[in-house]
């Protein structure tokens, strides 16, 4: 169909790419297709992929341009995200962005949607948490808007996507309720009585494809998103309910967070403080409906524990 749209995908395999990759597979109207770009395309999650209808899997490295530029050829879209939790390198993210830009623009896609975070910086003037990797205070936040510049400097239509706390970290990412001495669950985080705005990875995806259907309209815009904003002491009754036992929240001092040892312990704990005292700041362009409409079966944090709480390891 010659105005079938394709969207190449970056970062298919993982939370949000393959969240897009299986929203346009889910549309069988053949308006748009999916380019699952991956480096390793022999690999069991892009065999899945590939098995769906309407995507076909390329093999490209983020690192590397030329092969992002091949990936990129003849689409109307591309969807670009790095991974930071690779190696912890914002420098890494950064150089990332710059190929994915320059490929965009090599190959003349019409609509890129980033996924970036707000600069912390912006908001931390002070000393109140340390400074890490000599000049960030949320690395994997601070990079990605410093990465905003390489797709305006390279002149591509772009549509900046803030995401925000996956609720899948619950499970992959040891964010999820640990059982104390007492034997009673509890979730720690140093949130205080602050809002942690929350989401659904694959929601990520169906936002983003969202976006690229309402054509250019949202190109030069910063979206920011969530599924819900929710206490500490809130998602833990949530979670008692979904689990059936006691959920406690456990309210920590960001300097105990730090120290408590984990690789990226120092970055988590800055990230939670942040969340914490710029609450105003941070929760609030993600309060209104555009994420809604642009995913209308955007999930709450009990519709997403209904369909996953029995995935959360206790």
């Amino acid at each position: 169909m010659s105005d079938t749209k394709t969207i190449a995908v970056v970062g298919a395999t993982g939370a949000q790419g393959g969240g897009l990759v299986r929203a346009i597979a889910a549309h069988s109207d053949g308006a748009f297709t999916a380019r699952a770009i991956t480096r390793d395309p022999s690999s069991d999650a892009a065999q899945a992929l590939a098995a769906l209808p309407n995507v076909e899997v390329v093999q490209a490295d983020a690192d590397d341009e030329a092969s992002l530029e091949r990936a990129f050829a003849g689409c109307y879209g591309a969807f670009c995200v790095t991974f930071f939790w690779v190696d912890f390198s914002p420098e890494h993210e950064l150089a990332q962005a710059r190929n994915m830009a320059a490929a965009a623009k090599a190959a003349g896609v019409q609509h890129v949607v980033w996924s970036t975070l707000e600069d912390t910086r912006h908001f931390v003037t002070d000393d109140r948490m340390p400074t890490l990797q000599g000049k960030y205070k949320v690395p994997h936040f601070d990079g990605k808007e410093d990465a905003d510049a390489a797709f305006r400097e390279a002149d591509v239509p772009t549509t900046f996507l803030r995401t925000c706390f996956y609720w899948d970290n619950l499970i992959y990412f040891g964010l999820g309720p640990q059982r104390g001495e007492d034997g009673v669950l509890a979730i720690t985080y140093p949130m205080g009585t602050s809002r942690l705005p929350g989401i659904a990875s694959e929601d990520i995806g169906k936002i983003a494809f969202g976006i690229f259907e309402r054509g250019g309209g949202l190109i030069g815009e910063t979206v920011s998103v969530m599924g819900e904003a929710l206490t500490g002491a809130q998602m833990a009754e949530k979670l008692s309910a979904a689990l059936g036992e006691e959920v406690r929240y456990n309210d920590v001092d960001p300097d105990v967070y730090r120290g408590f040892g984990f690789p990226g312990a120092d970055e988590v704990g800055n990230m939670f403080q942040f969340k914490r005292d710029f609450e105003a700041g941070y929760v609030g362009p993600r309060e209104n409906d555009l994420a809604r409409t642009l995913n209308p079966e955007l999930q709450t944090f009990d519709a997403w524990l209904g369909a996953n709480g029995s995935r959360i390891p206790v």
